[in-house]
């Protein structure tokens, strides 16, 4: 996200203290944690995407699903800090295509509409995820 919060624009009569921030929106950590929950292991398995995640130890796997988890609830505005680094270094090296990227957006609409997150929210979440493919695409 390039802002802190990620705010709705006020309609007609709102003030600023109705706002709700992508991350209340959303539903939140609980939400959010299980998007990833559903989202991992899609990627894990797809045969396209495996090798990306084979022979990497439990724990790492763990922490990379949390960073991931931190990761979405900052950059929505919610109360989580993300102490993992930026998206460019800690996928230098990876080689992900063009190819990966899109395999990978299949399956984040896939678990989006498994949860059946609103149009508006999606958008907006899928959005912020967008503008992080310069950083992690290579090849």
């Amino acid at each position: 996200w390039t802002s802190p919060k990620a705010e709705v624009p006020l309609k007609h009569g709102e003030n600023a203290m109705s706002t709700k921030t992508l991350y209340t929106r959303l539903g939140g950590y609980d939400v959010i944690a299980a998007v990833v929950s559903d989202l991992l292991p899609r990627l894990q398995r797809d045969p396209a995407l495996s090798l990306f995640w084979e022979r990497r130890p439990e724990d790492s796997l763990q922490r990379s699903k949390q960073l991931l988890i931190d990761f979405l609830c900052s950059g929505a505005g919610g109360p989580v800090y993300y102490t993992g680094r930026d998206m460019k270094t800690s996928h230098k090296g990876m080689r992900l295509s063009d190819g990966d990227w899109s395999t990978f957006m299949g399956h984040l609409h896939a678990t989006l509409g498994t949860y059946k997150i609103p149009l508006t929210e999606r958008e907006e979440l899928i959005k912020f995820i967008e503008s992080t493919k310069e950083d992690m695409v290579e090849a």
